[in-house]
């Protein structure tokens, strides 16, 4: 059975014989290894016959020898398209250069729209994305993905609280959310100071009311602290309480940390890849060497091509590959025990408010684990513990 794909790429063609003697001159290709196939007769002196384009003239040699006149009736395959598409190449040439230009103008930026901002702000921020290569006719996929030019923008500008950018064909949009300037401050209404949490009262500064507790008594959740009714009975105001009541509060923590950990950090060599794929198939463009780092961290941006309106299948891949070395750091337990404390303390740090402070520490338990310090710690701090409670009639 005959390979058609190889009769495809090496051409065929049809022949027609006509005379005495077709069968003959059918078999005599055969005798000389000239392959013959579909092979039809539509008279007594008449038949037709396919033989690849690399047997004509051998063919041609073979049907001088006969009665036959031949003629060729019939072209297909790669050879003949490509004669057909040199004839055109005109046509074609014109079609891929209009094709290329629509594809490239596609990819370029032609319209910057920011809503949302000031004049001020908004000529502030046309000058930041010009340093950035952001500007009507660079191309898009040599710009930074919307996630970076949002947390540049957002740095570089103090006036910018939130910017979403977002891409739209061939427009980049930006929508500006700017910082509020603070509105005066609306009058307080008649309220109350109660505590937040149980505490001992360490210390009270009242501005306004009429305070309820001393130095070292203890306070209870909700228990009120300043008063917002002052006067002699039956000469009572109301008044918003305003101060600070800070009491001793307690907390508790539990840190859980390996004696032996095994993590990367980066070296700072890096190495890219550039690449044009479509689905799971990529073609690389640059950067085929295999990175040689023993340990890697990859960072991957993807940039869909456009044309006209329309994202392609096809998009533009960069790779970073950056060495990452693995670092052991071990400890022994007076040293894992002494960074459990400071970690506890930080974490309560980062949880209490600006003006507190960390008074006392206590261990109460710590312990080997599996490999592990487990340490349990009790702190004593110094906190406001007021806030505000409006009065409701009838207090």
């Amino acid at each position: 059975m005959k390979n058609e794909w190889v009769d495809t790429l090496a051409g065929s063609v049809r022949v027609k014989a006509e005379g005495k003697g077709t069968e003959r001159l059918i078999n005599a290709c055969v005798r000389n290894g000239i392959a013959v196939w579909n092979v039809k007769k539509h008279s007594r002196d008449t038949a037709t016959f396919f033989i690849k384009l690399s047997d004509v003239k051998r063919l041609r040699h073979i049907a001088r020898q006969s009665e036959c006149k031949l003629s060729f009736v019939g072209r297909t395959g790669l050879p003949f398209f490509w004669r057909r598409a040199w004839r055109n190449s005109g046509f074609w040439l014109g079609l891929l250069v209009f094709i290329a230009i629509v594809f490239l103008l596609s990819n370029i930026v032609w319209n910057i729209d920011i809503e949302g901002a000031t004049p001020e702000t908004e000529h502030q921020m046309a000058r930041e994305l010009k340093r950035m290569g952001v500007e009507r006719g660079a191309f898009q996929f040599l710009l930074d993905d919307p996630e970076t030019l949002q947390k540049k923008l957002t740095e570089r500008i103090d006036d910018i609280t939130w910017v979403g950018v977002q891409w739209e064909g061939t427009s980049l949009h930006f929508r500006v959310v700017e910082k509020e300037i603070p509105e005066p401050k609306q009058p307080v209404p008649p309220r109350h100071l109660v505590a937040k949490k149980e505490a001992v009262v360490a210390d009270l500064f009242v501005e306004e009311g009429q305070p309820l507790v001393s130095v070292n008594d203890y306070v209870q959740k909700g228990q009120l602290l300043v008063s917002g009714i002052i006067g002699a009975e039956g000469r009572t105001k109301f008044v918003p309480a305003t101060g600070k009541v800070f009491g001793e509060t307690w907390y508790k923590s539990t840190v859980v940390l390996p004696l032996e950990t095994t993590f990367h950090v980066l070296t700072g060599k890096s190495i890219e890849r550039h690449s044009i794929g479509i689905g799971r198939f990529s073609l690389p463009v640059w950067g085929w060497k295999k990175p040689p780092f023993a340990h890697t961290v990859i960072e991957r941006e993807k940039r869909p091509f456009r044309f006209w309106k329309w994202d392609l299948p096809l998009y533009y891949e960069r790779v970073i590959v950056r060495e990452a070395e693995a670092v052991k750091r071990s400890y022994t337990w007076e040293e894992a025990f002494a960074e459990a404390k400071k970690i506890a303390r930080r974490e309560l740090r980062a949880k209490l408010p600006e003006e507190a402070a960390i008074r006392g520490e206590k261990v109460l338990h710590q312990r080997k684990e599996s490999g592990k310090v487990r340490v349990e710690l009790h702190y004593e701090v110094i906190e406001n513990i007021a806030v505000p409670q409006p009065i409701v009639q009838g207090d």
